[in-house]
């Protein structure tokens, strides 16, 4: 049985989702980088989900969202379908397009996390060695300058989308927003911020590329690769998923945060013993989701602590 997860609304995420075996069904060519923009403005819009940064890498997507009222489950589950069969078509595949590991949702708690993982969203490309800045990947992605204050657009796709349908606007735009905890006036310092974090991990990965003496293989032939490889960089399989991140030199805030999610866990474990035992007046700790829209549960309204 997997782990239960604490939907908290007004929540800051980093959530990714891999291609099956690592195949590069998203390579970026125009007609991919349209068909996510459009699938993530029309599902944001669909589920209030705020975007802050996107990545769309070659073999797997990153995202950086808030999600103010509680439907990330919701958002996901839309936006991933579509994704996937829009792929289907457009690159004319056959079978799952999504790995079969459940996608990676990571709650933000602090400032500092939020800065550290836009940036390697952003810097992801680099860091794999395509393309020397972040900027020049060719693919559905955000710049640091345009958090807050920028915007994607995207035409209706012609692949999947049926155009008699309402649901499929013309046109959809996504405004890129800041993270809730970044007021206007602190958003110049705050994309300051991602931005030198973003440098120094570009400089990371081209000092590691130069060291291996590789060569970065460039955003033409990024977009020029057959989408039916696959990566055959190493990677680590079922690895850690971890459940939340606080930053780097945040030892209190990971205290706090641990605690949290063994309270929750705890909790839920208990009310869900009662419920199964037959008990349907059993309290499940507020953040449940599931159990709350699948079968009616009652939820408390605060966060349990440890005691």
């Amino acid at each position: 049985m997997s782990q239960p997860r604490h939907i908290a609304p007004g929540a800051t995420y980093l959530i990714t989702r891999r291609a099956l075996r690592r195949h590069l069904l998203f390579r970026p060519d125009a007609a991919m980088t349209q068909l996510l923009v459009y699938a993530l403005a029309v599902s944001a819009r669909r589920y209030s989900i705020e975007v802050h940064a996107l990545c769309a890498m070659s073999s797997h997507l990153h995202l950086v969202v808030t999600d103010p009222s509680g439907a990330l489950p919701r958002f996901l589950q839309f936006f991933h379908r579509i994704v996937a069969l829009g792929t289907k078509v457009l690159r004319k595949w056959e079978g799952p397009v999504w790995d079969h590991e459940a996608t990676s949702v990571v709650r933000l708690l602090t400032h500092a996390a939020v800065v550290e993982k836009i940036a390697y969203v952003l810097a992801n490309p680099v860091a794999a060695g395509l393309v020397r800045h972040a900027r020049e990947w060719p693919g559905a992605k955000v710049e640091v300058s345009e958090i807050g204050c920028g915007e994607l657009r995207a035409a209706r796709p012609s692949a999947y989308f049926d155009p008699e349908n309402p649901q499929w606007p013309e046109q959809v735009t996504l405004p890129l927003t800041l993270p809730p905890a970044i007021v206007q006036d602190s958003a110049e310092s705050f994309r300051r911020a991602v931005a030198a974090e973003l440098t120094w991990h570009e400089a990371q990965a081209r000092a590691g590329m130069h060291s291996q003496g590789l060569r970065f293989l460039g955003a033409k032939g990024a977009s020029e690769i057959s989408p039916y490889e696959r990566a055959t960089s190493f990677e680590v399989l079922r690895g850690r998923n971890p459940t939340f991140a606080i930053g780097r030199d945040q030892g209190g805030a990971w205290r706090a945060a641990a605690t949290a999610v063994r309270a929750f866990r705890a909790s839920y474990r208990a009310a869900l013993e009662r419920w199964r035992a037959g008990i349907r007046t059993a309290v499940f700790p507020a953040g449940t989701w599931w159990m709350r829209i699948f079968h009616g549960v009652s939820v408390a309204d605060v966060v349990p602590t440890a005691t």
